[in-house]
Protein backbone atom coordinates (compact mmCIF):
# COMPACT_ATOMS: atom_id res chain seq x y z
CA UNK A 1 0.00 0.00 0.00
CA UNK A 2 1.43 3.41 -0.77
CA UNK A 3 0.41 6.91 1.33
CA UNK A 4 1.18 9.57 0.08
CA UNK A 5 1.77 12.31 3.29
CA UNK A 6 1.56 16.07 2.76
CA UNK A 7 3.52 18.27 5.65
CA UNK A 8 4.28 21.72 5.50
CA UNK A 9 4.17 23.13 9.09
CA UNK A 10 5.80 22.23 12.73
CA UNK A 11 2.17 20.91 14.06
CA UNK A 12 2.30 18.71 10.82
CA UNK A 13 5.77 17.23 11.33
CA UNK A 14 4.87 16.40 14.62
CA UNK A 15 2.03 14.52 13.97
CA UNK A 16 3.18 13.03 10.87
CA UNK A 17 6.02 11.66 13.11
CA UNK A 18 4.07 9.39 15.14
CA UNK A 19 2.75 7.99 11.97
CA UNK A 20 5.51 7.44 10.09
CA UNK A 21 7.67 6.13 13.09
CA UNK A 22 4.56 3.45 13.03
CA UNK A 23 4.26 2.72 9.35
CA UNK A 24 7.72 2.13 9.74
CA UNK A 25 7.17 -0.53 12.83
CA UNK A 26 4.37 -2.37 11.07
CA UNK A 27 6.73 -2.99 8.14
CA UNK A 28 9.40 -4.63 10.58
CA UNK A 29 7.04 -6.70 12.20
CA UNK A 30 7.25 -10.57 11.35
CA UNK A 31 3.74 -10.83 11.82
CA UNK A 32 2.47 -8.53 9.16
CA UNK A 33 5.50 -9.90 6.80
CA UNK A 34 3.74 -10.65 3.45
CA UNK A 35 5.28 -13.80 1.42
CA UNK A 36 8.71 -12.34 0.50
CA UNK A 37 10.98 -11.08 3.38
CA UNK A 38 12.12 -8.08 2.24
CA UNK A 39 8.41 -6.74 1.14
CA UNK A 40 6.74 -4.40 3.10
CA UNK A 41 3.21 -3.59 3.74
CA UNK A 42 3.56 0.50 3.45
CA UNK A 43 5.15 2.56 1.21
CA UNK A 44 5.28 6.42 2.60
CA UNK A 45 6.25 9.18 -0.16
CA UNK A 46 6.64 12.04 2.08
CA UNK A 47 5.35 15.57 0.68
CA UNK A 48 7.48 18.83 2.30
CA UNK A 49 5.60 21.59 0.76
CA UNK A 50 7.65 24.17 2.50
CA UNK A 51 4.87 26.37 4.17
CA UNK A 52 6.94 26.72 7.03
CA UNK A 53 10.28 26.51 5.57
CA UNK A 54 13.79 27.81 7.60
CA UNK A 55 15.24 25.50 9.71
CA UNK A 56 14.13 26.23 13.17
CA UNK A 57 10.56 25.68 12.48
CA UNK A 58 10.61 23.06 9.66
CA UNK A 59 14.45 20.70 9.57
CA UNK A 60 15.00 20.74 12.87
CA UNK A 61 11.74 18.84 13.47
CA UNK A 62 12.66 16.36 11.22
CA UNK A 63 16.07 15.81 13.22
CA UNK A 64 14.15 15.52 15.92
CA UNK A 65 11.19 13.84 15.32
CA UNK A 66 13.28 11.32 13.26
CA UNK A 67 11.44 12.25 10.22
CA UNK A 68 12.48 10.48 7.27
CA UNK A 69 13.42 12.52 4.78
CA UNK A 70 10.60 14.13 2.47
CA UNK A 71 11.05 12.82 -0.84
CA UNK A 72 9.64 15.94 -2.48
CA UNK A 73 10.06 19.74 -0.99
CA UNK A 74 8.14 21.94 -2.88
CA UNK A 75 9.82 25.16 -1.06
CA UNK A 76 6.28 27.05 -1.57
CA UNK A 77 6.86 29.12 1.45
CA UNK A 78 4.93 32.18 2.43
CA UNK A 79 2.19 34.51 0.87
CA UNK A 80 -0.89 35.36 0.57
CA UNK A 81 -3.85 32.57 1.09
CA UNK A 82 -4.78 32.09 -2.36
CA UNK A 83 -1.20 32.01 -3.93
CA UNK A 84 0.08 29.47 -1.26
CA UNK A 85 -2.71 27.16 -1.59
CA UNK A 86 -2.38 27.57 -5.55
CA UNK A 87 0.97 27.42 -6.16
CA UNK A 88 0.72 23.63 -3.51
CA UNK A 89 -2.29 22.93 -6.12
CA UNK A 90 0.44 23.15 -9.11
CA UNK A 91 2.84 21.05 -7.58
CA UNK A 92 1.15 18.24 -6.33
CA UNK A 93 -1.12 17.64 -8.90
CA UNK A 94 1.89 16.55 -11.08
CA UNK A 95 3.33 14.24 -7.96
CA UNK A 96 0.01 12.78 -7.29
CA UNK A 97 -0.30 11.56 -11.00
CA UNK A 98 3.29 10.09 -11.11
CA UNK A 99 3.22 8.45 -7.59
CA UNK A 100 -0.09 7.13 -8.21
CA UNK A 101 -0.72 6.46 -4.38
CA UNK A 102 -3.62 4.22 -3.07
CA UNK A 103 -4.41 7.12 -0.17
CA UNK A 104 -3.07 10.73 0.05
CA UNK A 105 -2.60 11.54 4.12
CA UNK A 106 -3.00 14.87 5.54
CA UNK A 107 -3.16 16.74 9.22
CA UNK A 108 -4.74 19.29 10.64
CA UNK A 109 -5.83 22.75 9.36
CA UNK A 110 -3.60 24.61 7.60
CA UNK A 111 -3.25 25.59 3.62
CA UNK A 112 -1.06 22.51 2.82
CA UNK A 113 -3.86 20.10 3.92
CA UNK A 114 -6.49 21.18 2.23
CA UNK A 115 -4.08 21.87 -1.07
CA UNK A 116 -3.23 18.34 -0.51
CA UNK A 117 -6.63 17.15 -0.75
CA UNK A 118 -8.56 19.05 -2.94
CA UNK A 119 -5.28 17.89 -5.76
CA UNK A 120 -6.24 14.21 -4.28
CA UNK A 121 -9.86 14.25 -4.69
CA UNK A 122 -9.97 16.33 -8.25
CA UNK A 123 -7.98 12.86 -9.51
CA UNK A 124 -9.84 10.77 -7.60
CA UNK A 125 -7.39 9.77 -5.09
CA UNK A 126 -9.17 9.01 -1.55
CA UNK A 127 -7.79 11.30 1.00
CA UNK A 128 -7.38 10.47 5.03
CA UNK A 129 -7.79 13.59 7.03
CA UNK A 130 -5.84 13.33 10.43
CA UNK A 131 -7.47 15.60 13.21
CA UNK A 132 -10.93 15.57 11.38
CA UNK A 133 -14.13 17.17 12.87
CA UNK A 134 -12.40 20.08 14.80
CA UNK A 135 -14.16 23.37 14.56
CA UNK A 136 -14.16 26.88 16.24
CA UNK A 137 -17.35 28.15 14.71
CA UNK A 138 -15.01 30.94 13.89
CA UNK A 139 -15.22 31.59 10.08
CA UNK A 140 -13.23 34.54 9.70
CA UNK A 141 -9.99 32.13 10.28
CA UNK A 142 -8.22 31.12 7.61
CA UNK A 143 -7.86 27.47 9.64
CA UNK A 144 -11.87 26.91 10.08
CA UNK A 145 -12.52 27.17 6.24
CA UNK A 146 -9.45 24.96 5.55
CA UNK A 147 -10.54 22.06 7.99
CA UNK A 148 -14.02 22.39 7.12
CA UNK A 149 -13.39 21.96 3.09
CA UNK A 150 -11.01 18.86 4.19
CA UNK A 151 -13.51 17.21 6.12
CA UNK A 152 -15.90 17.12 3.52
CA UNK A 153 -13.52 16.18 1.10
CA UNK A 154 -12.17 13.32 2.92
CA UNK A 155 -12.91 9.22 2.82
CA UNK A 156 -11.37 8.86 5.79
CA UNK A 157 -11.58 10.68 9.21
CA UNK A 158 -9.73 10.26 12.35
CA UNK A 159 -11.03 11.75 15.17
CA UNK A 160 -9.79 12.91 18.19
CA UNK A 161 -12.34 12.99 20.50
CA UNK A 162 -16.49 12.05 20.51
CA UNK A 163 -17.23 15.97 20.59
CA UNK A 164 -15.03 16.22 16.66
CA UNK A 165 -17.17 13.31 15.86
CA UNK A 166 -20.63 14.83 16.70
CA UNK A 167 -19.63 18.16 15.18
CA UNK A 168 -18.95 15.63 11.75
CA UNK A 169 -22.49 14.48 12.13
CA UNK A 170 -24.12 18.07 12.81
CA UNK A 171 -22.94 18.42 8.99
CA UNK A 172 -23.94 15.01 7.83
CA UNK A 173 -20.57 13.48 8.03
CA UNK A 174 -20.89 10.00 9.70
CA UNK A 175 -19.01 7.90 6.84
CA UNK A 176 -15.72 7.22 7.30
CA UNK A 177 -15.48 8.41 10.33
CA UNK A 178 -13.30 6.64 13.29
CA UNK A 179 -12.46 8.04 16.60
CA UNK A 180 -9.01 7.43 17.46
CA UNK A 181 -7.35 10.12 19.57
CA UNK A 182 -4.93 12.09 19.74
CA UNK A 183 -1.30 11.55 17.80
CA UNK A 184 0.35 14.90 19.33
CA UNK A 185 0.08 12.73 22.26
CA UNK A 186 2.31 9.70 20.56
CA UNK A 187 4.95 12.39 20.03
CA UNK A 188 5.03 13.88 23.25
CA UNK A 189 5.34 10.35 24.57
CA UNK A 190 8.07 9.55 22.32
CA UNK A 191 9.33 13.13 23.18
CA UNK A 192 9.84 11.80 26.72
CA UNK A 193 11.95 9.14 26.31
CA UNK A 194 14.36 11.59 24.72
CA UNK A 195 14.93 13.71 27.88
CA UNK A 196 18.33 13.17 28.58
CA UNK A 197 19.01 14.96 25.22
CA UNK A 198 17.58 18.28 25.95
CA UNK A 199 19.57 21.36 26.00
CA UNK A 200 19.92 23.27 29.50
CA UNK A 201 17.67 25.93 27.96
CA UNK A 202 16.88 27.12 31.42
CA UNK A 203 20.19 27.41 32.14
CA UNK A 204 21.10 29.52 29.18
CA UNK A 205 17.87 31.65 29.91
CA UNK A 206 18.48 32.21 33.53
CA UNK A 207 15.56 30.88 34.96
CA UNK A 208 14.29 28.54 37.62
CA UNK A 209 11.57 25.92 36.87
CA UNK A 210 7.99 27.08 37.75
CA UNK A 211 8.91 30.13 38.08
CA UNK A 212 8.41 31.82 34.38
CA UNK A 213 5.90 32.13 31.69
CA UNK A 214 5.87 30.57 28.21
CA UNK A 215 4.25 32.30 25.44
CA UNK A 216 3.89 31.68 21.77
CA UNK A 217 1.81 34.15 19.45
CA UNK A 218 1.07 32.78 15.82
CA UNK A 219 -2.21 33.02 14.34
CA UNK A 220 -3.23 35.48 11.87
CA UNK A 221 -6.40 36.84 13.59
CA UNK A 222 -3.64 38.00 16.56
CA UNK A 223 -0.96 38.59 14.66
CA UNK A 224 -2.72 40.71 11.69
CA UNK A 225 -4.89 42.59 13.75
CA UNK A 226 -2.81 45.94 15.19
CA UNK A 227 -4.92 45.85 18.21
CA UNK A 228 -5.18 42.19 19.35
CA UNK A 229 -1.59 42.27 18.76
CA UNK A 230 -0.49 45.26 20.51
CA UNK A 231 -2.77 44.43 23.57
CA UNK A 232 -1.28 40.73 23.84
CA UNK A 233 2.17 42.54 23.62
CA UNK A 234 1.38 44.76 26.49
CA UNK A 235 -0.33 42.43 28.58
CA UNK A 236 2.96 40.22 28.08
CA UNK A 237 4.86 43.30 29.09
CA UNK A 238 3.37 43.62 32.47
CA UNK A 239 3.48 40.16 33.36
CA UNK A 240 6.81 40.35 33.04
CA UNK A 241 7.45 42.64 36.23
CA UNK A 242 6.24 39.80 38.13
CA UNK A 243 8.00 37.15 36.51
CA UNK A 244 9.85 36.27 33.42
CA UNK A 245 7.81 35.82 30.08
CA UNK A 246 9.83 34.02 27.39
CA UNK A 247 8.76 34.16 24.07
CA UNK A 248 10.68 32.42 21.07
CA UNK A 249 9.11 34.23 18.09
CA UNK A 250 7.39 32.78 15.23
CA UNK A 251 9.07 34.73 11.92
CA UNK A 252 5.31 35.72 11.06
CA UNK A 253 5.02 37.62 14.55
CA UNK A 254 8.47 39.19 14.12
CA UNK A 255 7.88 40.85 10.89
CA UNK A 256 4.14 42.46 11.86
CA UNK A 257 5.56 44.05 14.88
CA UNK A 258 8.15 45.22 13.12
CA UNK A 259 5.74 46.81 10.50
CA UNK A 260 3.66 48.11 12.89
CA UNK A 261 6.83 49.43 14.84
CA UNK A 262 5.59 47.67 18.34
CA UNK A 263 8.15 47.08 20.58
CA UNK A 264 8.33 43.90 22.80
CA UNK A 265 10.92 43.21 25.90
CA UNK A 266 12.85 46.60 25.17
CA UNK A 267 11.86 48.47 28.30
CA UNK A 268 14.10 48.73 31.32
CA UNK A 269 12.00 47.00 33.58
CA UNK A 270 10.31 45.01 31.63
CA UNK A 271 11.97 40.88 32.16
CA UNK A 272 9.98 39.84 28.75
CA UNK A 273 12.51 37.46 26.87
CA UNK A 274 12.36 37.01 23.21
CA UNK A 275 14.14 34.56 21.64
CA UNK A 276 14.57 32.75 18.18
CA UNK A 277 12.12 29.80 17.60
CA UNK A 278 12.99 26.61 19.06
CA UNK A 279 13.08 23.20 18.44
CA UNK A 280 10.21 20.59 19.59
CA UNK A 281 12.42 19.27 22.47
CA UNK A 282 13.34 22.46 23.69
CA UNK A 283 10.16 23.52 23.44
CA UNK A 284 8.26 20.78 25.53
CA UNK A 285 11.28 21.23 28.09
CA UNK A 286 10.56 25.07 27.99
CA UNK A 287 6.55 24.31 28.57
CA UNK A 288 7.20 20.99 31.02
CA UNK A 289 9.05 23.57 33.26
CA UNK A 290 6.84 26.88 33.17
CA UNK A 291 4.25 27.72 35.61
CA UNK A 292 2.13 28.43 33.28
CA UNK A 293 1.60 29.07 29.36
CA UNK A 294 0.23 31.58 27.18
CA UNK A 295 -0.77 30.43 23.54
CA UNK A 296 -3.00 30.71 20.29
CA UNK A 297 -1.67 27.42 19.66
CA UNK A 298 -3.99 24.83 19.32
CA UNK A 299 -0.67 22.57 20.24
CA UNK A 300 0.02 24.12 22.87
CA UNK A 301 -3.19 23.82 24.47
CA UNK A 302 -3.20 19.84 24.62
CA UNK A 303 0.44 19.76 25.60
CA UNK A 304 -0.15 21.91 28.77
CA UNK A 305 -3.02 19.64 29.55
CA UNK A 306 -1.00 16.60 29.36
CA UNK A 307 1.96 18.08 31.03
CA UNK A 308 -0.06 19.23 33.57
CA UNK A 309 1.00 22.93 32.98
CA UNK A 310 -2.07 25.79 33.51
CA UNK A 311 -2.83 27.44 29.95
CA UNK A 312 -4.22 30.81 29.43
CA UNK A 313 -5.31 31.00 25.40
CA UNK A 314 -4.93 34.09 23.85
CA UNK A 315 -8.31 33.38 21.20
CA UNK A 316 -11.87 33.98 21.78
CA UNK A 317 -12.24 30.67 21.23
CA UNK A 318 -10.94 26.93 20.97
CA UNK A 319 -11.20 24.00 19.02
CA UNK A 320 -10.07 21.85 22.40
CA UNK A 321 -13.20 22.30 24.18
CA UNK A 322 -12.39 19.67 26.95
CA UNK A 323 -9.50 21.45 28.03
CA UNK A 324 -11.70 24.36 29.24
CA UNK A 325 -14.59 22.18 30.43
CA UNK A 326 -12.04 20.41 32.73
CA UNK A 327 -10.43 23.83 34.35
CA UNK A 328 -7.05 23.64 32.90
CA UNK A 329 -7.71 25.88 30.12
CA UNK A 330 -8.95 29.87 30.09
CA UNK A 331 -10.19 31.48 26.88
CA UNK A 332 -8.77 35.20 27.53
CA UNK A 333 -8.70 36.55 23.99
CA UNK A 334 -6.40 39.47 23.34
CA UNK A 335 -8.14 41.49 26.24
CA UNK A 336 -5.04 43.02 28.22
CA UNK A 337 -6.83 43.50 31.75
CA UNK A 338 -8.18 39.74 31.16
CA UNK A 339 -5.24 38.07 29.95
CA UNK A 340 -3.29 39.81 33.12
CA UNK A 341 -6.50 38.84 35.34
CA UNK A 342 -6.30 35.28 34.12
CA UNK A 343 -2.85 34.53 34.81
CA UNK A 344 -2.56 36.10 38.18
CA UNK A 345 -5.83 34.40 39.42
CA UNK A 346 -5.95 30.81 37.71
CA UNK A 347 -6.29 27.98 40.15
CA UNK A 348 -7.09 24.85 38.34
CA UNK A 349 -8.09 21.83 40.11
CA UNK A 350 -6.35 19.34 41.32
CA UNK A 351 -7.14 16.49 38.96
CA UNK A 352 -6.75 16.28 35.37
CA UNK A 353 -9.17 13.35 33.19
CA UNK A 354 -7.32 11.57 30.68
CA UNK A 355 -8.07 13.36 27.57
CA UNK A 356 -7.65 12.52 23.45
CA UNK A 357 -4.72 10.30 24.02
CA UNK A 358 -3.07 6.75 24.87
CA UNK A 359 -0.33 6.41 23.07
CA UNK A 360 -2.04 4.10 20.58
CA UNK A 361 -3.19 6.83 17.98
CA UNK A 362 -1.14 6.20 15.75
CA UNK A 363 -1.54 2.30 15.40
CA UNK A 364 -4.86 2.65 15.55
CA UNK A 365 -4.63 5.17 12.19
CA UNK A 366 -2.02 2.58 10.40
CA UNK A 367 -4.39 -0.14 11.16
CA UNK A 368 -7.58 1.51 9.42
CA UNK A 369 -5.41 2.42 6.50
CA UNK A 370 -4.56 -0.93 6.26
CA UNK A 371 -7.95 -2.12 6.07
CA UNK A 372 -9.45 0.04 3.80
Amino acid sequence: MKILTVVGARPQFIKASAVSRTIAKFNRSEILRTVKPEQTIFTEVLVHTGQHYDDELSAIFFRELEIPEPHYCLEVGSGFHGWQTAQMLVQLEPILMRENPDVVLVYGDTNSTLAGALAAAKIHIPVAHVEAGLRSFNRAMPEEINRVLTDHIADLLFCPSRVAQDNLARENITKGVHVVGDVMYDALSFIAGHAGEVPDILAQLHLKPQSFLIATLHRAENTDNPERLANIISALEELSRDEPVVLPLHPRTLKCLNELGITAGQSRDSNLKIIEPVGYITMVALEKSARMILTDSGGMQKEAYWLGVPCITLRDETEWVETVENGWNILAGADSSQIIHSVRSFLPPSNRMPLYGDSKTAERIVTLLLSN
